[in-house]
């Protein structure tokens, strides 16, 4: 398998190794943004914090949907539990209301209530008559376990840890692989983490997008298959073979739809995780969670009927093709960009790029 290009490349959180796209693994037929990356969606950012400190591999990815106060301009928003072994917060209102009212937070599992109280601390803040006024905020904040490679039980994170990652958001390229809430994660056997992707739709003559943020930390050793249908496996470790890992998938775009059209949309991000070998285990926690940024939602709306464009429905096949396709190239990105990696206890995760130069 040849490189196509130089496996080391600039990002505003460090280094950022290689892509799918460097290994001519690619991913589907529509075409990537140009940064290939959930930040191709206009005034989304994302940010990272990052802990490496003896047995401790952890952090926080903040993704923050628009520049503005989310509490007082909503998003629309959608959610798909593809199997709820997890341990989330505020995806019940988000599928009842069908809205987004706060930046997301990825982090481990035990961090949840960590991110909760710093979404919860920033939005009173920011709205002082929340709780008195009017009524609470519904942080999202999502997880998986990192205890593998990390010593979850530590509860290293703090809040301080989860504003860092909100304040250094920015718009650029989305660092990859072990870094913020990717630190201690696993996929497949290998190393896993952050991983990013997206696709440029053309809808009545213009174009729009679709991007992608994935916490890759799931997939039985042995099951990965490449888009090229090879199937690297790494070398047998000391953890079972049983699928007890999780993936959470933060889907963007700029297409106007209802909220029920961003469900049916994030239901096909499971297709990307399939292509890759995924059969959704009994342990593992897989969810997809999908918002719009077109047309905000006042929070202080004073008319009783407000006018809302949406996807003609018969259309909806492209949306669908681009999350699945980016979903799977967000994974193959975020261990491709992981470097092999010993944490607690000895515990080791190879890398995928260097079992794939070694195979070429």
């Amino acid at each position: 398998m040849r490189l196509s290009v130089a496996c080391l490349q600039l990002a505003r959180d460090g280094p950022m190794l290689a892509r799918a796209r460097d290994f001519g693994l690619v991913c589907g037929t529509l075409p990537p943004g140009p940064l290939n990356a959930i930040t191709d969606v206009a005034g989304l950012r994302v940010g990272h914090r990052t802990i490496r400190e003896g047995d401790v591999l952890t952090g926080f990815t903040a993704i923050l949907p628009h520049e503005g106060d989310l509490f007082r301009e909503k998003l629309r928003g959608g959610v798909e539990v593809i199997n709820g072994f997890g341990k989330s917060a505020g995806l019940m209102q988000l599928a009842e209301l069908g809205q987004i009212e706060t930046p997301i937070l990825l982090g481990n599992t035990l961090s949840v209530g960590t991110g909760f109280n710093a979404l919860v601390t920033r939005a009173l803040a920011a709205n002082p008559e929340i709780g008195r006024k009017t009524g609470t905020v519904n942080p999202l904040v999502l997880e998986c376990n990192d205890g593998w490679l990390s010593d979850i039980r530590a509860r290293t994170l703090s809040e301080a840890d989860a504003f860092a990652a909100l304040d250094a958001a920015s718009d650029g390229p989305v660092a990859e692989g072990a870094v913020g809430a990717g630190a201690g994660m696993s996929a497949f056997g290998f190393k896993g983490g952050i991983g990013s992707a997206s696709r440029l739709l053309t809808l009545d003559g213009r174009s729009y997008t679709l991007g992608v943020l994935v916490l890759a930390n799931f997939g039985r050793p042995g099951d990965l298959v490449l888009p090229d249908g090879s199937r690297p496996a790494p070398p047998r470790g000391k953890e079972p073979g049983t699928e007890r890992g999780s993936v959470i998938i933060v889907l963007a775009t700029d297409i106007p739809m209802e909220t029920r059209q961003l469900t049916r949309v994030a239901r096909r991000c499971g297709a990307g995780l399939a292509w890759l070998g995924a059969f959704w285990g009994n342990g593992s926690g897989d969810i997809a969670l999908a918002f719009t940024t077109a047309g905000r939602i006042a929070h202080d709306e004073k008319a009783d009927l407000v006018p809302l464009a949406a996807l003609n429905e018969n259309r909806i096949d492209l949306p669908f093709r681009a999350a699945a396709e980016a979903t799977q190239e967000a994974v193959l990105n975020a261990m491709l960009a992981a470097p092999a990696t010993t944490g607690r206890d000895g515990h080791w995760r190879p890398s995928l790029a260097d079992a794939l130069r070694r195979a070429d």
